[in-house]
């Protein structure tokens, strides 16, 4: 902790990330006018869809904030537009553009978040009138909500950058972050309320469990496969240089479950309108959607693990491209030993990548749905943090240590130089 504060430069990109983290908490507690925060607030503690929605808001939804719809549209638009890069020629060329064409990606992302955020923020708006949540608004009135809610969501994503460029971390999962943790004193109540009406031993089993999830999120995380590549060098001497392809079990990271989110929460979201029809049919399909879609239900809960089961490969295919791997190998004179080069080597490499996340698939699947089996054993009707958030924390951890420790060997190395 000492030689961090010595480091001038990184001491500056904590208070700045500090700064800003402050300014965010200050955002989650301006609400929006015309909302009852009691109702809301009631609301949330029985519905785990919108508990989610609060977690990518880093905790702004629960007050109704001007930041309520968080980071949500963004993600979603980003993951939109990772996906068209496969399909539109345009967008996979400025993917390869290397800085710049990165740059205008990330501009036509926050581009398309405005208008997902208008469609989000009215979705919530009218879900939360139809449950009476929310008063009914004039269109004077709707404007500036949704307006202020597009704003938030903007403001959220600059504060996520600034961090990014001046800070410490990735901004956007910084601020998810911080906004899971700041649940941690509601976690704490509940584990003094749970250790006086269970007792010592069913509190000791809650943190081992959690211990061990731990554990297991951080084997998965850091978990690699380095597979040799060898190059021959010519010269004087012939000699040949071997690297390694590191192959991550979790390639795709906490993408696939909020892709999966965005998906499985449709039937919730509709459920309200449908059944305020007067068509009975509708109505019918409403009723169905609220009794086999909700979180508690069987039925919800495999249709989300299939999901992120099934984007997770999907993601990991997107980003590990087999074929092109094995064209970038063989132009630079490499191969695997044992494999020849060209298809051998692609089938070689797909081969691995499936049986690596087959198990990433199934552990994300299932952290997905980890608050289904706790409330489904012991009872538990709110959970403060849940495996998603569990995910989130201790990926965001991980790679801001790195970062750091990224830092320190870089001023080191300038210190030697000097």
């Amino acid at each position: 902790m000492i030689k961090l504060l010595k480091n001038e430069q990184l001491r500056k990109k904590i208070f700045f990330s500090l700064f800003i983290i402050f300014i965010f908490r200050i955002l989650t507690h301006i609400p929006v006018p015309g909302v009852d925060l009691a109702a809301i607030r009631s609301f949330l503690s029985g519905n785990a869809f919108f508990g989610l929605f609060d977690l990518f808001s880093g905790g702004g939804f629960q007050n109704f904030s001007v930041i309520t719809l968080g980071l949500g549209p963004y993600i979603n638009a980003s993951i939109i537009l990772q996906l068209f890069s496969k399909i539109i020629p345009t967008l996979e060329e400025l993917s390869k553009e290397g800085e710049s064409g990165r740059e205008k990606l990330n501009t036509y992302t926050k581009m398309l978040t405005v208008p997902l955020s208008l469609v989000q923020g009215y979705g919530v708006y009218f879900l939360l009138s139809k449950q009476g949540v929310m008063v009914q608004m004039g269109s004077l009135n709707l404007t500036v909500l949704l307006f202020s809610l597009v704003a938030g969501s903007m403001l959220m994503i600059w504060l996520g950058d600034l961090v990014t460029e001046y800070g410490v971390g990735q901004g956007i999962s910084l601020l998810i972050f911080v906004g899971i943790v700041s649940r941690l004193p509601t976690s704490l109540l509940s584990i003094v309320s749970l250790f006086e009406s269970a007792g010592f031993a069913k509190v000791l089993f809650y943190f081992v469990f959690g211990i061990l999830i731990i554990m297991g999120i951080v084997l998965v995380n850091e978990g690699t496969r380095n597979i040799p590549i060898e190059y021959g060098r010519r010269g004087i001497r012939s000699e040949k240089v071997t690297n390694y392809l590191p192959v991550k079990i979790n390639q795709a990271g906490v993408i696939p479950i909020i892709f999966a989110v965005s998906i499985v929460m449709i039937p919730s979201l509709i459920s309200g309108p449908l059944m305020a029809t007067s068509n009975q049919l509708l109505q019918n399909v409403g009723n169905f959607l609220v009794k086999y879609f909700s979180s508690q239900d069987i039925l919800y809960n495999l249709l989300y693990f299939l999901l992120v089961f099934g984007f997770t490969f999907f993601y990991t295919f997107m980003q590990f491209d087999p074929n092109k791997i094995a064209d970038d190998i063989k132009k630079r004179g490499g191969f695997i030993p044992g494999i020849r080069p060209g298809r051998n080597t692609e089938s070689f490499l797909r081969e691995i990548i499936v049986r690596i996340t087959l198990i990433g698939a199934i552990f994300l699947g299932l952290i997905a749905i980890l608050p289904y089996f706790i409330q489904s054993i012991t009872g538990a009707s709110n959970l403060a943090i849940g495996g998603t958030g569990i995910l989130i924390v201790v990926s965001v951890v991980l790679d801001t240590i790195r970062q750091v420790e990224s830092m320190m060997v870089t001023r080191n190395y300038q210190s030697f130089l000097e």
